[in-house]
């Protein structure tokens, strides 16, 4: 398959830092913030690609990254084989551009509260004048609701109708690539399973490409094709579903396996994980999961392992053999 989507060791840091003034009197230096750290993954085309992580791990500012929100600090973002920021055809990133959406995590806030749902689903289109006469109805019955809520409000709806209503508007400029940021994590499990299946179903119907960003690995199991593992800003393990949650190869892939809940867990006392995840602007020296690692050598505390491939998992540890 090709790969629609190519990231090269991209990184983002943020200045959280006092006002200058600040500084000067309190003689403080620089706050720098390491979001995501040299990050390099490819998404091929009409898959789903997964990123899980605790909360902080650098999920969502790798998703705002790819679909042009936010620029990178350094590295590479290719969609189609266009870097979205550096590339000076401003043609060829526009029209890229247009073939990516993104379905955001809070429902109500990503609807304008004061448009009809026709108004908020045909947006994309609108904005680039093209027609949208009977689109938003179209949408609407596609994703499962009625036409003539095409006239309502989104408050008018529940939190699950809603998570569609943001499904028809990423579906209205006929995109390629959908970024997927916690599509499901308000939702109660009845109408998180809808909602899944109908992303399942549109993705074979319109041969879409989902990153999917969750921490919910149940979802993940049901959606993903090959799931990216993140830590601190750093993807610690990469690999096809079944052999990521079959055989795990990093010590902290692990652990989140064993925290997640089980059907047949019943009497499981499952080891609790230990500590939190460290303070991002001084992260800790080698390894940066070694303070929570069970496994960890002194190796760890001074040296940082660089991603290898063990069967068909990448996979940055030192002892993942």
């Amino acid at each position: 398959m090709n790969s629609l989507v190519v990231v090269k060791n991209l990184t983002r840091i943020f200045d959280v830092s006092k006002p200058w003034l600040n500084r000067v009197i309190e003689k403080l230096p620089r706050a720098l913030l390491t979001a995501v750290s040299n990050v390099s993954l490819n998404i091929e085309e009409k898959t789903v690609y997964a990123l899980v992580g605790e909360s902080g791990s650098g999920k969502s500012t790798i998703g705002k990254m790819v679909v042009g929100l936010l620029p990178p600090s350094a590295g590479m973002v290719e969609v189609e084989g266009i870097d979205l920021f550096k590339s000076t055809d401003d043609d060829a990133v526009d029209r890229v551009r247009s073939d990516i959406q993104m379905i955001f995590q809070d429902l109500f806030a990503s609807l304008n509260p004061r448009w009809r749902v026709r108004d908020i689903i045909a947006e994309p289109v609108a904005a680039r004048s093209g027609k949208t006469d009977g689109l938003a109805e179209r949408l609407l019955e596609q994703v499962g609701l009625s036409s003539k809520d095409a006239d309502k409000y989104p408050h008018e709806f529940s939190g699950g109708q809603r998570q569609r209503i943001c499904i028809a508007r990423a579906l209205a400029s006929e995109p390629r690539l959908i970024v997927c940021d916690e599509p499901t994590s308000a939702l109660d499990v009845s109408v998180q399973a809808q909602v899944l299946n109908l992303m399942s179903d549109l993705k074979d119907q319109l041969g879409l490409t989902y990153l999917f960003i969750s921490h919910d690995l149940t979802v993940v199991r049901h959606m993903a094709d090959r799931v990216g593992v993140l830590y601190l800003g750093r993807l610690v393990e990469e690999a096809p579903r079944d052999d990521l949650f079959d055989d795990p190869k990093h010590p902290y892939t692990k652990m989140l396996l064993e925290a997640a809940p089980k059907l047949d867990g019943f009497d499981r006392t499952p080891d609790l994980p230990e500590g939190e995840i460290p303070d991002p602007i001084n992260p800790p020296s080698g390894c940066v999961f070694h303070p929570r690692c069970p496994l960890a050598i002194d190796r760890c505390k001074v040296e940082a392992p660089e991603a290898r491939q063990i069967g068909r998992s990448w996979t940055a540890c030192h002892l993942a053999e």
